[in-house]
């Protein structure tokens, strides 16, 4: 059941839908034809459009009245039709959203100049659209997108017009000309603080140009205006084929823009004309990866639980040696292993040997990451420890089990010998390789964090006592360059208010961000170590770039790794990158968590050299 827009603003990316002219024209509806009046004459086909982008992956389905104004309709016959090509265009797409996605009424330029430039006043114009804003409103639709205003004057009228007959949610968005000012000539930063002016709850911009051309003006945008910023562009410019009007940017490339919106700003990212349900397809992918999907509960703990009687807790600096080694001020090292695919394991343990001889400090051991099936990451860290000797670090995810399940593990888990467990909610099925699998998350990272504090005091999580205490070293993780930094911000207070002890981050590549958030979280006293990941190649880069939630890799690094010509480049490159990243970072965290990339341990102990 979906959550009142303005609330679903404040928690993540939306991905609207993509162009319907697009996709109407594709199928032979003629550009002489009215588009919006098909709702009335032609549902079938508009309602196949709307159900083609729910399963692309759209959150917010645009309803087809974008060009319906009474000016436009009248010369096609169809003025004294406008509220019920309205109304209808509402509940078609009402129907196809159903309980679970939102409805955002399309109302676009009346067609005809306004005062000062025509014979229209600022009254006929605002009864047009608050005629049709009502419509709209009246079949069901979340929120109203204003679009493709090329005149702010005409902009304010409309907002005005929607604030007059509902309280929807009002998105603003106007054409660019280029990266420096709107189609008629605006400055960004002027038509910015214009519309933050006139009060829409998004303001945004669509249609005209391509991607590029967005991004850079975003930049000039954010500085002038906190209210959340919508961008949807064309795929790329127009171009005439045979008579033919056609939009050559193709998915990936919306795709791989959508995701710098994202982490330059972005809070709406969506399609105009040339955009179809593959461009949204693609770019939902890339919102998966970069956000995956909100867990369903957080257990929060505002309170230390009381340990019976006659349990004694266990100190900190005595859970484990990686414990007392942060205790005592030391820079710690960990590298990360990730578990086979198959049944043997003797690759990874050769990989954790050949580190433990060097002095690393600890072995992480991701849980399915990825959401991929792999060996159980208990199972090779029992092996890493019996084998090697050297601690482990335990991630141990929400997601496949239920909390009957999770205090089962964790019980025997501290039985066998774990002593330091990372707890992360884990990531959707969706983004693995069983992507219709199902997930559990009974809890998140807050709730786990919570159960394992309760274990340590010697209760389950129903309070009851369960005999000596578990003494689990606690870590959970964060992510500096998280889309929505407040919320990631708001999270972590709750997991160190649960009982975490110390912080991982994800990779870091740009140290602004990492002392933006650093400063960000300077109340909070447990140790932060930083998460480094050594580039291998120009496509790992990419993959970080596209696939990896919060990793986020610089253009002055992607040139780097373009100008690698060899293999061996890219591999000096990246380690090149990772040692710098980690004299930086000495001074700033208490200790470093890096990778062993397809099994280059070499290059991790080049990397840590004179640490280990």
């Amino acid at each position: 059941m979906r959550v009142p827009f303005r609330e679903r603003l404040n928690q993540g990316t939306i991905v609207f839908d993509g162009g319907m002219g697009t996709t109407l024209y594709a199928n032979g509806i003629y550009l002489n034809r009215s588009y919006d009046e098909l709702n009335l004459s032609a549902p079938h086909l508009v309602k196949q459009i709307h159900e083609d982008y729910v399963r692309a992956g759209a959150e917010v389905l645009e309803t087809n009245t974008f060009g319906a104004s009474t000016y436009k309709l009248e010369p096609h016959g169809f003025g004294s039709k406008m509220r019920d090509i309205h109304y209808q265009g509402a509940r078609i797409a009402r129907e196809i959203a159903g309980d679970d996605r939102y409805v955002a009424g399309a109302v676009g330029p009346l067609g005809v100049p306004i005062e000062p430039l025509g014979r229209l006043s600022f009254e006929e114009a605002r009864t047009d659209f608050a005629a049709r804003i009502e419509a709209l409103a009246e079949g069901g639709v979340d929120v109203i997108i204003l679009e493709t205003f090329l005149y702010l004057t005409e902009l304010e009228q409309a907002i005005k017009a929607a604030r007059q007959v509902c309280d929807l949610p009002v998105i603003a968005q106007v054409v660019l000309g280029n990266s420096n000012s709107l189609a008629v000539g605006t400055p960004i930063e002027q038509a910015t603080l214009t519309i933050d002016g006139y009060g829409p709850d998004v303001l945004g911009l669509n249609c005209a140009v391509g991607p590029k051309v967005m991004l850079d003006a975003l930049e000039q945008m954010l500085p002038h205006t906190a209210r959340p910023i919508s961008l949807m562009p064309n795929a790329g410019a127009p171009r005439i084929v045979d008579g033919r009007t056609l939009y050559l940017s193709s998915p990936e490339y919306l795709s791989e823009f959508a995701r710098r919106f994202i982490q330059t700003g972005a809070r709406i990212v969506g399609g105009c004309c040339g955009t179809t349900p593959e461009h949204i397809r693609a770019v939902r992918r890339a919102v998966q990866a970069l956000e995956p999907a909100p867990t369903r509960r957080i257990f929060a703990q505002t309170s230390v639980p009381q340990p019976p009687a006659s349990v004694r807790v266990i100190n900190r600096s005595d859970k484990s040696r990686l414990a007392c080694r942060l205790e005592d001020g030391h820079f710690v090292t960990m590298c990360e292993i990730v578990s086979p695919r198959g049944i043997s394991a003797d690759r990874e343990v050769a990989q954790a040997r050949a580190l433990f001889h060097h002095g690393v400090d600890a072995i992480n051991i991701p849980d399915g990451p990825r959401a991929s099936s792999r060996m159980s990451a208990l199972a090779l860290a029992l092996l890493v420890q019996r084998d090697v000797g050297i601690e482990v670090l335990l991630h141990y995810t929400c997601r496949d089990r239920n909390v009957i399940g999770m205090q089962s593990d964790l019980l025997g888990a501290w039985a066998m010998g774990i002593r330091n467990i990372l707890a992360v909610t884990g990531d959707p099925p969706k983004l693995g390789n069983y992507p219709d699998a199902t997930a559990v998350f009974d809890v998140d990272a807050i709730g786990l964090t919570n159960l394992l504090n309760r274990l340590n005091h010697g209760l389950d999580l129903a309070g009851n006592p369960i005999g000596p205490p578990t003494g689990f070293h606690i870590g959970v993780g964060a992510n500096p360059g998280a889309i929505n930094l407040d919320e990631e911000l708001r999270r972590l207070d709750y997991k160190v208010e649960a009982g975490a002890e110390y912080i991982i981050t994800q990779p870091i590549f740009d140290l602004k961000l990492f002392d933006r958030f650093q400063k960000r979280i300077e109340h909070i006293k447990v140790p932060l170590i930083a998460g480094i990941w050594p580039l291998v190649s120009l496509r790992n880069a990419e993959f970080l770039n596209n696939e990896v939630p919060g990793a986020s890799v610089p253009e002055p690094i992607m040139e780097r790794m373009r100008r690698c010509q060899k293999p061996e480049e890219a591999l000096a490159v990246g380690t090149a990158v990772a040692r710098e990243m980690l004299t930086e970072l000495r001074s700033r965290t208490r200790g470093v968590q890096t990778a062993v990339p397809f099994g280059k341990v070499n290059m991790v102990l080049e990397i840590l050299q004179g640490l280990t």
